[in-house]
């Protein structure tokens, strides 16, 4: 049996089997193939540019010519890469390219760090702040009965207050498929008794064995 580990260890087990090199070199081309393809992924080589290319700073700036904007954010003007890195190194700061794609490349005199920390903050933020609108659903049925109407009534108000959108359905059985316009009128008593405070993203309409509604929050 041969052990899992280095491929090269190959070599010796063939030659102690007195197996030609030749088949050796190849199943050790075979084996380092499948590991270098898996290391190398496009997905593992985008993840690494994004990472890399997200900004440059200092000497990982190489360009010739660089637009330099001040730590105070005023425009300094256009000057050579070195002289930018040496004005950042004077003011004990960092220069950060920051519009790659610009001709010439826009750089800026910051503090790195803090910026990253800024940027971090404003992030989570964001996110924060980011309002999630889910889809709920509200079954019916075309015999449904007025007490389970209004329960359905109340919980659909709760979705559409929480500011949610709210499916409406109703699954027709048997001989119900030829009688769609009972659920259609179902579905049109339900919203009305929403009393306003909905409308319709969808108006009733028949999908195979299904009546679909779509409703969303009336705007106050």
């Amino acid at each position: 049996m041969l052990s899992k580990g280095n491929p090269f260890r190959l070599t010796g087990y063939f030659k102690a089997n007195n197996v030609d090199l030749s088949v050796c070199a190849y199943f050790v081309c075979i084996i380092s193939g499948c590991f270098a393809t898996r290391f190398f992924s496009v997905k593992n080589i985008v993840r690494y540019k994004i990472i890399k290319d997200l900004y440059s700073v200092n000497e990982a700036i190489r360009d010739k010519e660089v637009r330099l904007i001040g730590s105070d954010g005023e425009m300094v003007g256009v000057m050579s890469g070195r002289e930018a890195q040496r004005r950042a190194d004077d003011e004990g700061l960092d220069l950060v390219k920051i519009s790659p794609n610009a001709v010439p490349p826009v750089c800026k005199i910051m503090d790195y760090s803090k910026f990253k920390y800024e940027q971090s903050k404003k992030e989570k933020e964001n996110r924060r702040n980011q309002t999630v609108i889910e889809v709920k659903e509200i079954r019916l049925s075309m015999t449904i009965d007025v007490g389970d109407i209004a329960v359905r009534t109340k919980q659909c108000l709760k979705f559409l207050e929480a500011g949610n959108k709210v499916k409406v359905s109703i699954r027709m059985k048997g001989r119900e498929n030829a009688r769609a316009y009972q659920g259609v009128k179902v579905m049109e008593d339900f919203f009305e008794g929403l009393e306003g405070k909905a409308v319709q993203d969808k108006k009733p309409a028949t999908e195979g064995r299904n009546i679909i509604m779509f409703l969303s929050p009336a705007k106050s």
